[in-house]
């Protein structure tokens, strides 16, 4: 990797972070597809992962006394059963239907409420979620839009939203880099080396399905990730809840449009 490119990570990182600190998604949206662009598909889930775990985790921290806990235990049964069709298919997208699913994503926060009865505290409906967002986090990269539609109809506040997306994604994420890290890991004969792409050989198994981000990178990136996500926070308390679903929907819209474009292009 580049200087170039470590930078604009760590740039996008920040940047990303204090995005989602605000809307409690659409940074991962554009994190993912910087990271896509710079990386092979592996390592950019891989390092999408990590650091949106830090992100989502320190945000849910932050906002820990507004997380609606009985619905993220809800959450977790779901999670499960979408662990087990995950490695049951086994199934990776490349570059351009990576591309293809970031940009068709967040044109569900246009679905019209009328068409579908989703909210997450009703019974069955956390765990049903779980099992779309986590397949869809695992091989997209990101389900921040997918998610949004099940609190759209609760009585939760802004806050509690954030709070309790933030913790789901946290499981979500930690599912997503086990998941992408194992073809690596079986690429380079579950060696330290091969996993970190060092030496000849390491470098070369690992090339074809990705690496371990670099250590350095992470260093960098994880506390730039918390310091946007507090800042992002700052910001989140003084909008409105009007507010926060008006240009919470436009922005992740102007995304997905941007990321189609690149998937026709690769097409």
């Amino acid at each position: 990797m580049s200087w170039l490119s470590a930078i604009i990570i760590l740039i996008a990182t920040l940047v990303t972070a204090f995005i989602s600190g605000i809307f409690g998604m659409a940074g991962g949206l554009i994190l993912m597809g910087v990271l896509t662009a710079l990386l092979p598909v592996a390592s950019a889930m891989v390092l999408h992962g990590c650091i949106q775990l830090v992100s989502n985790g320190w945000r849910a921290w932050l906002l820990r006394g507004h997380v609606d806990w009985k619905v993220f235990g809800r959450y977790v049964l779901g999670t499960v059963v979408a662990i087990g069709i995950l490695f049951l298919v086994a199934w990776r997208p490349d570059k351009t239907m990576v591309y293809l699913m970031l940009g068709l994503v967040p044109f569900l926060v246009w679905v019209p409420r009328s068409m579908i009865d989703l909210d997450i505290q009703k019974p069955y409906q956390a765990e049903g979620a779980a099992v779309a967002v986590q397949c869809l986090n695992t091989l997209a990269g990101v389900s921040g839009p997918l998610l949004d539609l099940m609190f759209v109809r609760t009585d939760m506040t802004r806050q509690a939203i954030v709070a309790t997306k933030s913790a789901t994604q946290v499981l979500a994420h930690i599912v997503k880099i086990a998941f992408w890290i194992t073809p690596i890991l079986l690429a380079t004969g579950f060696s330290l080396e091969g996993l970190l792409g060092l030496g000849v050989a390491g470098a070369s198994a690992a090339g074809n399905v990705g690496s371990w981000p670099p250590l350095g990178l992470l260093v960098f990136a994880i506390p730039l990730s918390m310091t946007g996500t507090w800042l992002g926070g700052l910001v989140l308390d003084r909008m409105d809840d009007v507010n926060f679903k008006r240009w919470m929907r436009w922005l992740v819209t102007v995304i997905g449009a941007v990321y189609l474009a690149r998937a026709a292009g690769l097409l």
